[in-house]
């Protein structure tokens, strides 16, 4: 007996006058181009108008969508985009909307500015969200029940996904395509886009100042070789004496680089490589903790889990890429 071929899940990405160019491109991008490489089950993706077009998005360039909000009431996804102004009134129309499309199961992501849409909606309240680190400050004022995140790169919660700025539209357009493809597939795209294959939502937005330059000040070294031996026991003393520098100076430096502390910074490396084994091999668990530095498979749960909001086995049935 054959089994129907499943249809491909619909994208939506909404378009406005004074569109912000970049951030709807970012997710053209990622979900409106054939991938070959993947084969004929891709998206579906559909530009929603909140106003008939031509649209402007910038100076010299304008979009014309496929249709108006009807489009919002067929989508699994929906893309706000940059929103034209984080004090500019949202319209009733599109409130409603997405407040209907979320009710009945779509899943909501805004890149950048686009969050001051979702958050108008009344959806975020008492729920994580970010946006370009510009803005964090004038969201948490604004909307003062939404637990904002000033320093990650994306958030997810509850089917609300949002992102700091700009490129950072990329990175959380990837994580979907790894939630809805798995992860081979998503660093296909990555690869094809010539971008990280995933960096994690937690990550620091940006790098407030540049890492000093000086003699015996070997952070990059760090890092490389912590990355090759994750599995061995690294104290913060240790890891001053491999920088070649004081464990106060290895503190400031490394918040500089990365906004983490030193063992923040591990345990964020350490997981990393578990995700990775995850999704690429076939090794227990009790194993992938041996390997990532974990002393306990128990240990190693709870820290996973913790940083990546779902546990190691189901990380791994949605992940793996080893099929």
């Amino acid at each position: 007996m054959l089994l129907p071929v499943p249809e491909c899940p619909l994208v939506v990405i909404l378009a406005y006058d004074g569109l912000c160019a970049f951030e709807f491109g970012c997710a053209l991008e990622v979900f409106a181009l054939s991938r070959p490489e993947v084969g004929a089950y891709w998206y579906r993706c559909v530009v929603a108008g909140l106003e008939d077009g031509p649209l402007r998005a910038g100076p010299r360039l304008s979009v014309m969508p496929d249709g108006d909000l009807s489009l919002l009431e067929q989508a699994d996804t929906i893309v706000v985009p940059g929103w034209r102004g984080v004090d500019t009134i949202v319209p009733e129309k599109l409130l409603l909307a997405l407040q209907r499309a979320h009710a009945r199961g779509a899943r909501l992501v805004s890149i950048c500015s686009g969050v001051f849409v979702l958050a108008a909606t009344g959806l975020l309240d008492g729920r994580r969200a970010t946006t370009h680190w510009h803005h964090t400050e004038h969201l948490a004022r604004k909307y003062p029940n939404i637990r904002v995140q000033p320093d990650v790169l994306y958030t997810e919660d509850n089917g609300l996904l949002t992102s700091a700025g700009s490129a950072a539209g990329l990175d959380l357009c990837l994580h979907v395509v790894r939630q809805d493809f798995g992860a081979k597939i998503a660093n296909q795209v990555a690869r094809r886009l010539v971008i990280p294959a995933h960096r994690d939502g937690g990550q620091a937005q940006f790098v407030p100042r540049p890492v000093a330059k000086r003699p015996g000040c070997r952070l990059g070294t760090l890092f490389d070789v912590v990355r090759t031996r994750l599995d061995e026991d690294w104290p913060v003393e240790r890891m001053a004496l491999e920088a070649g520098m004081s464990v106060r100076g290895l503190h400031r430096h490394l918040r500089d680089a990365t906004g983490m502390t030193p063992l923040a910074w591990l345990l964020n490396e350490r997981i990393a490589l578990a995700r990775e084994l995850l999704e690429t091999t076939r090794s227990p668990i009790m194993e992938i903790a041996r390997l990532s530095g974990f002393r306990s498979e128990a240990g190693f749960r709870k820290q996973f889990r913790r940083l990546s909001g779902l546990t190691a086995t189901e990380y791994r049935r949605r992940f793996d890429a080893t099929g």
